[in-house]
């Protein structure tokens, strides 16, 4: 079944730019081959290859453990089933904050070995240079602020940022990351209020993750958003819209019980 208004070319980011305060789009993450194809074919617009990837592929704890050679082989396989959706890759912990230098060096080496569109780095006003100098190397740029993972440990943990009198430092984050030339901006972990103030003042598309409905784009880590692993832990933010995980699970049993029982394969499955 082909998806709901499956973009029929390439989109772009100034096709993304053009919807602002229109019609909201969606985003999520995705890190193969397989899961690009079928995000694709159900019109999801944008694809985003995240530093998430090593919680929930290769299982650690934190999302600093990933380098960019595992985002490099990740963000290929994605850009190969990515269909038309535009393909956004997360600068990877320690490949950007050294210089200005480091972060082009990366981001360019990133977008040349998987053919993705968009690089995404974490930090507003700390960030604003490092932006405005991927932008003069002529990338598209997109700012990540709010809730940063790859600084949770300088910020004490899984906390909403923007409450009270905090509100203003999120505020001057945008300001930094928009005057720096960024594409887009995601907003995470912040409260909804918050977001939809700026949003409606902000020249550049808003992705919201936990930051309320007013965002002008909306992503979720495709494993929250299916149930992958059954059971597992979520973020109070996640919508679910299906259940992977125990479909993969009945199916696993399903097999494992064929086998044991000998009813798989049946003879039409021989040579």
């Amino acid at each position: 079944m082909s998806g709901y208004l499956v973009p029929t070319k390439q989109v772009r980011v100034t096709d993304l730019q053009a919807r602002k305060g229109d019609k909201p789009w969606a985003m999520l993450t995705c890190y193969d081959y397989s899961s690009a194809r079928a995000f694709s074919a159900a019109g999801i617009e944008c694809l985003l290859v995240g530093d998430s990837a090593a919680n929930v592929m290769l299982g650690y704890s934190s999302t600093t453990s990933i380098t960019l050679d595992d985002m490099a082989m990740l963000g290929a396989a994605v850009v190969r089933g990515a269909g038309n959706a535009l393909v956004v890759m997360d600068m990877p912990f320690g490949s950007y904050e050294a210089s200005d230098e480091q972060a082009v060096r990366s981001a360019t080496e990133l977008l040349q070995r998987t053919g993705a569109h968009v690089v995404k780095l974490e930090g507003g006003v700390r960030m604003a240079d490092r932006i405005a100098a991927l932008k003069r190397a002529g990338l598209a740029v997109c700012a990540h602020v709010g809730f940063t993972p790859q600084s949770v440990n300088g910020l004490g943990g899984f906390k909403v940022q923007g409450r009270g009198d905090a509100a203003q430092a999120v505020r001057e984050d945008v300001d930094a990351v928009v005057k720096a030339g960024a594409d887009m901006v995601v907003f995470e972990m912040v409260p909804a209020d918050l977001a939809a103030e700026i949003t409606a003042q902000c020249p550049i598309p808003t992705v919201g993750i936990g930051a309320g409905a007013q965002c002008d784009a909306q992503v979720l880590v495709w494993h929250d958003m299916l149930a992958l692993p059954e059971g597992g832990r979520r973020p109070s933010f996640v919508g679910v819209f299906g259940q992977v995980g125990a479909e993969m699970s009945r199916g696993a049993a399903a097999y494992k019980e064929a086998v044991e029982t000998g009813t798989f394969p049946l003879p039409e499955q021989n040579f």
